[in-house]
């Protein structure tokens, strides 16, 4: 049923016993999701690609309560009491067939129990059970549409981020230090979803009791054993220069370790270009992911960290997809004026990209953020641009205001964001407890693209 219709009721004369009505509806992942919403729950994982009793009898009794109120008795109907017993979970894709029986009528209330059954595909039975209703003694007809699906948008760009790497080789990644439950789970969900070989650098007896209290099999993984996560930093790099792993992802140590590891002029990983970090956000209310850059490495870079930093965000947008990304450069205003500098940075990394300094990208700026993102509130404020309301790539003034707009969109847009680090001989994976496990596999995902694009060009290695 895709259009409304009208919908007219049985009242409890026309109700026979042994009458029945049906509805047949598929499980999707969003039903599932909104269940663990519900629940108090804050992602899908816990639930997998699976249901469970409660969200079989969520969904099932769902089902049932919508067969009664649109089709047997209808409109009108007031519920009284249900009692379910749930005989086995169901997975995304099962198309449940829900159906109400009518095994008594109670003349004196009008009162009418109902032996409600679900079953999947095949016949299996999900759900059994009864539920009393007062059905109408007045005919009423209304219009009905489709059984409405979940309110809320998952974030399915970056499953496509994901999906981009199926048929490329995992890559080997110098995992550091994840010697806690968050960072050995990032490193071995992504390498069971084929993007990573992961090499667990660090203290290998801290690293086993980590996998044993988690239920973790490590057999298919190699540990490379240090004392202490300083040491894993250096042990980690020191593999990269080997040629030995292709990215470096951290694990349960502050990101400064890693970097200060990364950064040395003669053990490190320098390039020419200034390191900087992307956050690579899933925003339910924009249509694409969107880059922003730099929130978490440079606090107050110079017009000359400005170029670095549009640069690798450039490499990266690449990396995913985009052969000519948008680039805003953000600011609180959209004029340029001495007054505020990062204004200036904005007009000169802009004319910067009309003379060819900066290559592969269109360039706004200074452009505030509501003009960035929305083309209305560009229209309004004259803007012609072709960046204006379409970014890719926000480039912040200052660490300060990236982690300010970061945290906007992320408790106030249930935006999701990956983390990675670029500028260095190769992207450096940064996940925190906090993240999601769509997050982790984002940010590994991105990653390795990242690495195979570089593979495929040694553009940045050859600066």
């Amino acid at each position: 049923m895709n259009a409304e219709q009208l919908v007219a009721n049985h009242t409890f004369e026309e109700i026979q016993i042994g009458d029945s009505a049906s509805i047949i509806r598929t499980i999707t992942r969003d039903d599932l999701t909104l269940f663990a919403l519900i629940s108090g729950g804050t992602e899908l994982h816990p639930l997998g690609e699976h249901g469970s009793d409660k969200a079989v009898g969520i969904w099932a009794s769902a089902l049932a309560s919508a067969v009664v109120s649109t089709k047997l008795p209808g409109p009108g109907t007031i519920f009284i009491s249900e009692a379910f017993r749930f005989h086995r979970e169901v997975r995304v894709g099962d198309a449940l067939t829900t159906t109400v029986v009518v095994r008594e009528k109670k003349p004196a209330n009008a009162a009418v129990i109902f032996e409600c059954s679900c079953v999947d595909a095949n016949g299996d039975k999900v759900l059994s059970g009864t539920f009393e209703v007062i059905a109408p003694r007045e005919k009423i007809s209304c219009q009905t549409g489709p059984l409405p699906g979940v309110w809320f948008r998952r974030h399915e760009k970056y499953d496509r981020l994901v999906e981009r790497c199926r048929g490329l080789a995992a890559v080997v990644t110098a995992v550091v230090q994840p010697c806690d439950a968050s960072s050995l789970h990032a490193a071995v969900d992504a390498a069971n979803a084929g993007i990573i070989v992961p090499l667990l650098v660090g203290p290998a007896a801290k690293i086993r009791a980590v996998a044993s209290q988690e239920k973790i099999d490590l057999s298919t993984f190699e540990i490379v054993h240090v004392p202490h996560s300083h040491a894993a930093a250096e042990k980690a790099v020191e593999l990269v220069r080997l040629g030995k792993a292709d990215l470096l992802m951290k694990g349960s140590l502050h990101t400064d370790e890693v970097l200060g590891a990364v950064v040395k002029r003669e053990t490190g990983l320098r390039t020419q270009r200034r390191i900087s970090h992307c956050f690579i956000l899933d925003v339910p209310t924009y249509p694409k992911p969107l880059v922003i850059t730099d929130a978490a490495v440079n606090i107050y870079p110079s017009l000359e960290d400005k170029v670095d930093i549009v640069r690798n965000a450039i490499d990266l947008a690449h990396a995913f997809g985009l052969d000519l990304p948008r680039i805003a450069i953000l600011s609180a205003v959209e004029t340029v004026t001495e007054k505020i500098r990062s204004t200036l940075d904005a007009a000169a990394l802009c004319k910067m990209a009309d003379r060819g300094q900066i290559t592969g990208a269109l360039l706004d700026g200074p452009l505030a953020l509501d003009n960035a993102i929305n083309k209305t509130a560009a229209e309004i404020k004259g803007i012609r641009s072709e960046v204006a309301g379409q970014a890719d790539v926000l480039v912040v003034p200052d660490l300060e205001a990236g982690n300010m707009v970061y945290k906007n969109l992320s408790f106030l847009a249930e935006a999701e964001g990956a983390g990675i680090v670029l500028g260095a001989r190769v992207p450096i994976i940064l996940t925190s407890r906090a993240d999601t496990v769509r997050s982790r596999l984002a940010s590994c995902a991105v990653a390795a693209l990242y690495a195979h694009a570089q593979r495929t060009s040694g553009a940045l290695a050859a600066e």
